[in-house]
Parts: C-alpha cells; sequence; structure tokens
C-alpha cells in the first residue's frame, strides 16, 4: 500500500499550509576520503513551523536551529519511519520536540515561558536532557539515545550526544536568522564514516587528516552564502569542498508534515468516560488544540462517546 504524503492529505485542516520546498537537503560525499554530509536549507518551511506560535526571537531562533538538525540526520534513514529529538530542561524552554519523516514531513513543538529574557540556548533550556529517536512506525521498537544536555549550541549538544551515545564523529554548523522574507533556518552535516582500505587509506595518509580539511572548510560556510537564493546547493558545496572532490547526491524534498488529523483525534476522545466528556464540553462543545500545528479542532459533544452510550 502507497502510503500518501501528509501535504496531500485531503483531510486536514484547512488553514494548515501545503508546503513543499523540493530541494530541502542535499546529500554529498567527498570522493575516496571518509567523509559524508547533508547541506540543509529549509526555504519558506522555516518561516511557516516556525510562527505557529507568537515566541520570543531567541526561542524561535533555538526551534529553527532544531528543525534544521532533524532535516539532516533524517536524510540517511533507509527504512519508513521518523526521526525525532526531544529536549526536557528546567529552563523557560521546558520541552522542544521536532521530528522529520522518511518523505521529508516536518514538525515543531516548543513549550516555553514567552516572557523570559534569556537569550542563549543553554540559558532557554537550563539542566535537562537531550534525545534522539528513530521510529519505524507500529510493530517496531523505537531506537532512542539520551544524553544531558551538555554545551552551549544546538550543534554543541548533538555533537556531545554523537560523541557519547553513538561513538561517532559527526560535525555540523547550524544557522536560523530572521530575515526580511521571514525565518530562515539551515546548516551543514559531516560525518566520519568508516573506511575499507585501499585508495582511501593512502589518500588519507597524503594528506594527514581529510576528515579535518573537511571539517575546517565547512567552517568557512557563512550565513549569507546559506541563505542567499541565487547560490545554489551544487555551486555552495563545490566552493567549500571543490578541492577535495565533492560529489553531490539526490536532493531530497521537505515539507509542512503535522500528521494530526480529526479522525485522529475523535479516536482519542473516544477512549474517556462519558463523565470526562462532559466535563470537557463547554457550550456545547469540546475543542481539541493540536500541538504541533496549534490548530482548534471542535467537536459537537453528541458527537463523541456514542460507543460508550451503544454498550450501557
Amino acid at each position: 500500500m502507497i502510503q500518501t504524503p501528509v501535504f496531500l492529505d485531503t483531510q486536514r485542516p484547512a488553514d494548515v499550509p501545503n508546503l513543499v520546498v523540493p530541494r530541502g537537503v542535499t546529500p554529498f560525499h567527498l570522493a575516496g576520503r571518509p567523509v559524508r554530509g547533508r547541506l540543509v536549507r529549509l526555504g519558506p518551511l522555516a518561516d511557516v513551523l516556525l510562527t505557529r506560535r507568537d515566541l520570543p526571537a531567541p526561542i524561535t531562533h533555538l526551534g529553527g536551529e532544531a528543525l534544521a538538525l532533524v532535516a539532516g540526520l533524517s536524510a540517511g534513514l533507509k527504512f519508513k519511519g521518523a526521526f525525532s529529538l526531544q529536549i526536557k530542561g528546567d529552563g523557560p524552554v521546558s520541552t522542544l520536540v521536532a521530528d522529520c519523516t522518511d518523505m521529508g514531513e516536518m514538525r515543531l513543538y516548543i513549550r516555553a515561558d514567552a516572557e523570559t529574557a534569556l537569550a542563549t540556548p543553554k540559558e532557554l533550556l537550563g539542566e535537562g536532557y537531550f534525545a534522539f529517536t528513530i521510529d519505524q512506525g507500529a510493530h517496531t521498537d523505537r531506537h532512542q539515545g539520551i544524553v544531558a544536555i551538555t554545551g552551549d549550541r544546538m550543534a554543541d549538544m548533538a555533537t556531545h550526544y554523537f560523541e557519547t551515545s553513538e561513538q561517532h564523529a559527526c560535525w555540523m554548523r547550524l544557522f536560523c536568522t530572521h530575515t526580511d522574507a521571514g525565518w530562515q533556518a539551515g546548516g551543514i552535516i559531516l560525518e566520519r564514516i568508516a573506511t575499507e582500505g585501499g585508495a582511501s587509506d593512502l589518500r588519507e595518509d597524503i594528506e594527514k587528516d581529510p576528515w579535518e580539511t573537511a571539517c575546517v572548510l565547512a567552517e568557512t560556510l557563512s550565513e549569507g552564502e546559506l541563505f542567499d537564493p541565487a547560490l545554489s546547493a551544487e555551486t555552495l558545496l563545490e566552493r567549500l569542498f571543490g578541492t577535495l572532490d565533492v560529489m553531490v547526491g539526490q536532493p531530497r524534498a521537505l515539507s509542512y508534515g503535522c500528521r494530526c488529523s480529526r479522525a485522529k483525534l475523535a479516536g482519542v476522545l473516544e477512549n474517556f468516560p462519558v463523565e470526562d466528556l462532559d466535563h470537557m464540553a463547554e457550550d456545547g462543545t469540546i475543542v481539541m488544540t493540536c500541538d504541533f500545528c496549534n490548530i482548534d479542532f471542535r467537536f459537537a459533544r453528541d458527537e463523541v462517546g456514542r460507543h460508550i452510550q451503544d454498550e450501557a
């Protein structure tokens, strides 16, 4: 059975955007060297996801970096499922959840104190945990890794995760800024991969450490370059890594992908006792709000709980 992408679901609320960025993630690798990476540019999708709620700019900035992070990392999924980032802390941002499916569908939820004057990611999050989860759907075990929040920036926290939980060399820069066109978010992620001997090992001897060289070159990426619509991903990657034989892969689309639906929420309501449903109703209507897209779903009280009445 072919799965319908969320952005093509005609049962979604009317005011949820149907937005697709065709070239949101561009994978690449350096020929003969143990380095692969992904360039992430959310384009107009960043502003749509980040403005579902009115939050202070530093918190929105944090959310943009989280979106860029999960977009880049989820591009490595080789199966149907979702890659999620969950952060819980004791700071003004108590909960942050960002995820992206294998089809590039993205969503974001932030629970925060909108009155905070704190600005840095570490100040906003405080002490707590940082977790990545890979969910392959029903009837499968989820893979989750959890570490303490460590580092001053989102990129530092993610790098610490890979160093301690996965023992995997990973380097990244994440960007989020507000422009005349709205919020923009993106970044670049590098991964060191194992070599299988032969030419790549010889090249490592000649270059001493191609991984370090790649990281130094990636560090030169500027915010202006990343968000310049006149620069294609291919041109930008060639500008960064042209001396290292960069090979660009097939771009991946990203889309607005909140997976809420009236049918799902109605199913949730059917599990509540009649007394609770009566308590939820106000003027004969029950309102349920999706935490991710911030859309209200309204149900007439007599629409739900019918199976309970039928069984009575």
